[in-house]
């Protein structure tokens, strides 16, 4: 960005601002994401939900430094078959797949989390379902909170991720900055990839882990519209993937064929973008559009990206999520009137 165009945001900036104040308003975003040049700086923690270690690592340009201005904090939350990996691929020859990497180098302080059951997280005799998923945010917040002084935050979810930053906006509403929800479901109604799921569901109910091998992730990228995604992506996704064996929890399976809702519309006060894959099989838009009439606050959006379908965030067309989450998480503060 050049100079002048810094210029100008600082200048509207300190207008959006002063008018608030003069409203009697605040600010809805506790800082502001500028883009930064520099080295990636990275660090690990650890959360604690009770006895459980949760495992937590986080990613921006340059370490913090006592005294500096607030960078806004994205969390980004991980789905049912894969852990926090799926943010933070490396693809040697294939351009740039870590969500970390891109949104530290928009001015976001990046974190992401193994849920309970998944990657260096503790494993228990649990199944890891979506409200295990709520008590796992809330231990990360704390975190959250202590390394960074800030007390509210965006949260990117993808597929069952979306759910578990849902459920978690409902639980701790105070908690929340913005909201941007990818490979969504509400009733799930519509879906081809679920009436298939659910056809497991006695499993899901009498087992708490389910097989998760190399075929099972590769279908990802292919069961919707093969082509979609790069079969060189995916296998270097199930090579991370696979460290950490070949059994993953049946919670998130069994809220998604049983129990959705999970998320009710109306409890989910914050800003809000739906993001869909063109082909996605798990997101039906009817679902969707139902879901997000149903939202009560007048910022959201509903966006459909073409050429993409279940994960998005590993899509051919990756930078299409990119461009639509990067415009929601800095849209400009809006004015009450």
């Amino acid at each position: 960005m050049t100079h002048s165009g810094r210029s100008r945001r600082a200048v509207i900036k300190g207008i959006g601002v002063a008018t608030a104040a003069v409203l009697g308003g605040a600010p809805a975003q506790a800082a502001t994401a500028v883009p930064i040049e520099g080295e990636i700086w990275s660090s690990e923690y650890w959360a604690k939900k009770g006895d459980i270690p949760l495992w937590m690592f986080r990613k921006r340009i340059g370490a913090p430094k006592p005294g500096e201005a607030a960078r806004p904090v994205v969390f980004f939350v991980h789905g049912s078959s894969v852990t926090s990996r799926v943010f933070d691929l490396t693809v040697p020859g294939k351009g740039e797949y870590s969500l970390l990497n891109t949104f530290a180098g928009y001015g976001f302080d990046c974190w992401t989390m193994d849920h309970e059951n998944y990657g260096k997280s503790g494993r228990t005799s649990g199944n890891a379902d979506i409200a295990s998923g709520v008590e796992d945010l809330k231990a990360a917040a704390e975190v959250i909170a202590r390394e960074t002084g800030q007390t509210r935050y965006h949260f990117v979810g993808e597929s069952s991720g979306a759910l578990r930053a849902g459920a978690y906006a409902m639980a701790a509403p105070e908690r929340i900055d913005r909201l941007v929800f990818a490979a969504f479901t509400y009733k799930g109604e519509g879906s081809p990839t679920l009436a298939k799921r659910a056809e497991q569901l006695a499993y899901y109910r009498t087992h708490n882990m389910r097989k998760r091998d190399r075929d099972m992730i590769r279908s990802i990228a292919t069961r919707d519209k093969p082509g979609t995604s790069d079969p060189a992506v995916i296998e270097a996704l199930a090579d991370v993937e696979m460290q950490f064996g070949d059994q993953i929890p049946t919670g998130t399976y069994l809220d998604m064929t049983a129990n959705l809702p999970v998320v009710h519309p109306e409890k989910v006060l914050a800003p809000v973008l739906l993001v869909r894959g063109e082909y996605d099989g798990i997101a039906a838009v009817p679902d969707l559009e139902e879901f997000f009439n149903k939202l009560p606050n007048g910022d959201r959006q509903f966006i459909i990206l073409p050429g993409t379908a279940h994960s998005v965030a590993l899509a051919i067309n990756r930078e299409l999520f990119w461009h639509v989450t990067r415009g929601f998480l800095t849209m400009p503060t809006p004015i009450a009137t």
